[in-house]
């Protein structure tokens, strides 16, 4: 099940390429924090609530691509996008994005000393306002480095 080989390949992601379009056509792709996979749903964050944003208010949908770099293998998910922008469930997901940017931001600084990077190219701080996008995993497609394409209709 395609699903399931996503599901396991980007639970260990921190961004992901969410594409979307206007209604005039223009498209648009730009990284989005993940933040978990559950029940057939992608949960990303926005923190720059810009052209991404103003797509999916127009035009609810999109598409999302990942690579599992072992196998050289490509996933793509289409899907309608839900905006969480207030309620419980938001206040729930955006206290999640906060522990789970702090994590990353430390292990970036841990593994930048590491190199002998300087700290300063890795600031931590939090974005004043974000958005969540629940995305429902409509469609999965697999592209195997052959060319070879698999389709998954949810």
């Amino acid at each position: 099940m395609i699903a399931k080989k996503i599901n396991d390949l980007i639970k260990d992601y921190d961004f992901i390429a969410v594409a979307t379009c206007d209604l005039e056509g223009s498209p648009n792709v730009a990284p989005k924090f993940f933040l978990r996979i559950e029940n057939n749903y992608i949960y990303l964050v926005d923190y720059v609530i810009g052209r991404t944003f103003q797509n999916l208010v127009v035009n609810p949908r999109a598409s999302l691509a990942v690579t599992d770099k072992d196998t050289l293998t490509g996933y793509q998910v289409n899907g309608p996008v839900e905006i969480l922008s207030e309620g419980a469930a938001y206040d729930k997901f955006v206290d999640e994005f906060q522990k789970k940017e702090l994590n990353l931001s430390s292990r970036r600084i841990v593994e930048g000393v590491l190199r002998g990077e300087s700290h300063k190219n890795f600031e931590v701080s939090f974005p004043s306002k974000v958005v969540i996008f629940k995305v429902k995993i409509s469609e999965a497609v697999e592209i195997r480095s052959s060319g070879e394409l698999k389709r998954e209709m949810l």
